[in-house]
């Protein structure tokens, strides 16, 4: 924990007069302060019961970047060769020393052997107790804590003690520190609540960025057949001629392989219909009408509508840019989430939980960090209890993941306790050392989030007092994943020339600068495949804007304490030793699209990313037609083989006071490495094992 040596002591000594703690023990976790919005409230009565979780410290997780180098360096013999599920359970789950020596403490301090259940992926011990027991048990008391803007009550304590040779062997105690309101409740009369964020010390709920890339189209002008084909207006519209002009994708000739589908996860209320496909289709390529996606509903959720003015502007975008590099491909659509908690922008902010518990069921009950399961209030929860809500229980590993997955949603670090960014990025790790791509956009909003009163981060969507602290993404700053971002075709220029990083000013107070999103994140170190790159881009391009160096620590902290402080310290804004975003970038302004039957412009990274999935995705089939695996994990090779894309070397992605970055030769925090050339990437992955 970050707490100054002195004031630790103090806060022990204060705890040792009130509880006598054996000197066989020690703190194992300790909770500074209730955030503002709980209030401690009287003593746990002793004999209610509580329902204890003890997460056990899993095996070999600080092995897991160097395993999942090792099946994705191109350097390595065991290039490609990934693991199958059972191997990576088995790898990451508790030693038996751990799981006996946990037990047996428990048992010695009077808890029946039959009384303690093992769950079924080994990673934790669940069992009745006393609150009189448990408080004898850690040397602790509890307390209900009450959350008065949601009733919520949740017992808890400030911290407690385990014997130091069991520390070793615990993740985390359950109920212990941690207190997390839900983020909506169902009332009496079944109304639901949504959670409102604070920002600048008001509550407010935040609109969202309108679609200011929904442009509509030049009214004289349809489009033809003939124009399928017509790259002249490649400045104005991006059609799939353009996209195949820019990176050299040829069509795809002959079978396609079996086990190869792109998958496209979607959420938040975005559907897709015939209609709109069949216009696509007709007007800018030779894909027959009818064709359409492979809809997986995960937990209540509805990918497909026969309503063509609820067809969704983010699905028809990630469709119509996908399906032209992939036909007669697949493309597999995971709609994630009931209507009910769809309908809530706040559960956007948190990505992905349900749908890793479905395409992977032992992340369903994975424990790293200190956390286990899905978060109550900060994921949805199943069976859902409001009018409406999916009455089916969470569907865990019900779906089998394709081999590519583009992820067009994200939200901010800072707004996402690290624990759980932590414990999800480690699932991304695991998914790619089976083999699975995943693709993520890097985000609208340049280097931050968008300002007040579109986004939720304070006026300027930055950090810190003066609001110039720049405010990195999440889930696009794990590591183990492959983050996209964004360029554009200038006007007057040609397909055949480089593009430039997107960047479009807002024309009215109703409407968001669309700035590329990059830069460095305040949760994770720069991982070992790109710190030569980043090494170059400092020594021939630094920015020279103030920075600070800092990580947070594998410590379960509920939010970035360090950031602002040291940030305010040196003056800086952003962190000079963090992971760089992005890795990779493609076209991603003014792409041709139908939507509720109207012909128009989009972008955003929400294109970029499908666009590069898709890609790989054709690149994975002619691996698995040769009877190679699919290339998992792209970015150690990406960044040993940057030959293979175009390096994009113009443009910005400032935001917040009008700081950012800019585009410039190699990698950089606004294009990452480049846009991809189909021949030249088809080539190294065609080479390797």
């Amino acid at each position: 924990m970050w707490l100054p040596v002195l004031i630790t002591a103090c806060l022990y000594a204060a705890t040792a007069f009130a509880i006598a703690v054996p000197r066989s023990h020690v703190v194992h976790e300790e909770r500074l302060q209730a955030s503002g919005r709980w209030v401690k409230r009287d003593r746990v009565k002793p004999h209610a019961t509580l329902s204890v979780r003890i997460g056990l410290a899993q095996s070999n997780l600080h092995k897991g970047h160097d395993f999942l180098m090792d099946v994705s360096d191109p350097a390595s013999p065991n290039y490609g060769k990934h693991w199958t599920s059972e191997k990576v359970i088995d790898m990451f789950r508790p030693a038996d020393d751990t799981v006996k020596t946990v037990h047996q403490w428990l048992q010695d301090s009077g808890f029946p052997k039959n009384s303690i259940t093992h769950s079924e992926n080994k990673v934790w011990l669940a069992f009745p107790a006393t609150a009189k027991q448990m408080e004898s048990l850690l040397y602790t008391d509890y307390h209900e804590y009450e959350d008065p803007r949601t009733g919520s009550v949740q017992a808890a304590c400030e911290r407690y003690h385990v014997p130091a040779h069991i520390q070793q062997h615990i993740d985390y105690i359950t109920p212990g520190i941690k207190l997390m309101a839900p983020s909506d409740i169902v009332t009496e009369d079944g109304a639901r609540n949504l959670r409102k964020r604070k920002a600048s010390n008001k509550d407010f709920q935040p609109m969202r960025p309108p679609r200011r890339h929904w442009i509509p189209h030049w009214p004289q002008w349809r489009p033809r057949p003939s124009s399928k084909e017509n790259l002249r207006h490649c400045d104005v519209e991006i059609t799939p001629a353009c996209i195949a002009a820019l990176y050299e994708i040829p069509p795809v000739f002959g079978e396609v392989h079996e086990n190869n589908s792109l998958g496209i996860y979607e959420a938040e209320l975005n559907y897709w219909d015939q209609l709109d496909l069949d216009l696509f289709f007709a007007n800018f390529t030779h894909i027959p009408n009818g064709t359409h996606p492979i809809d997986k509903d995960i937990d209540g959720g509805v990918a497909k509508t026969t309503n063509i003015s609820g067809a969704g502007i983010e699905s028809m975008l990630d469709l119509e840019s996908a399906y032209p590099i992939v036909y007669p491909q697949s493309i597999t659509v995971f709609n994630v989430d009931d209507l009910v908690y769809q309908s809530n922008p706040y559960f956007s902010l948190a990505s992905g939980n349900t749908f890793l518990d479905a395409i992977d069921g032992s992340y369903c009950t994975y424990s790293a960090y200190g956390e286990t399961g899905d978060a109550p209030g900060f994921d949805p929860t199943y069976p859902d209890p409001a009018p409406g809500g999916y009455k089916g229980p969470l569907q865990c590993g019900v779906y089998k993941p394709t081999n590519v997955i583009s992820f067009s949603y994200s939200g901010y670090e800072a707004d996402v306790p690290i624990a759980y960014q932590k414990r999800q990025c480690n699932e991304f790790l695991k998914l790619g050392l089976q083999g699975v791509s995943f693709l993520m956009a890097s985000g609208d909003s340049g280097i931050g989030n968008y300002p007040e009163p579109f986004g939720y981060d304070g006026p300027t969507g930055c950090l810190g007092p003066k609001n110039n602290i720049f405010n990195p993404g999440f889930p696009n700053n794990c590591p183990y994943v492959t983050t996209v971002g964004a360029t554009k075709v200038y006007a007057g220029h040609t397909v055949f020339e480089p593009e430039s990083a997107a960047y479009d000013p807002a024309t009215s107070s109703m409407q968001t600068n669309f700035s590329s999103g990059g830069g460095f994140s305040n949760v994770y170190p720069m991982p070992s495949y790109q710190k030569n790159a980043v090494a170059s881009y400092f020594e021939h391009h630094d920015p020279g804007l103030p920075y600070y160096s800092a990580v947070a620590a594998d410590a379960p902290l509920p939010t970035l304490p360090n950031v602002t402080t040291l940030a305010g310290n040196t003056g800086g804004v952003y962190n000079r030793i963090g992971r760089g975003v992005p890795d990779v970038a493609a076209n991603g302004d003014n792409i041709a699209t139908y939507t509720g039957g109207v012909f128009g412009l989009q972008g955003g990274t929400s294109a970029s990313t499908p666009i590069f999935a898709a890609i790989i995705t054709r690149i994975n089939e002619e691996r698995l037609q040769v009877g190679k695996s699919p290339v998992g994990f792209l970015n150690p090779a990406l960044y040993a083989n940057s030959w293979v894309l175009n390096d994009i070397t113009n443009g910005t992605n400032k935001a917040c006071l009008g700081q950012g970055f800019k585009a410039v030769q190699g990698w950089d925090p606004v294009t990452g490495l480049g846009t991809p050339s189909f021949p030249r990437m088809l080539e190294l992955f065609l080479s390797l094992p």
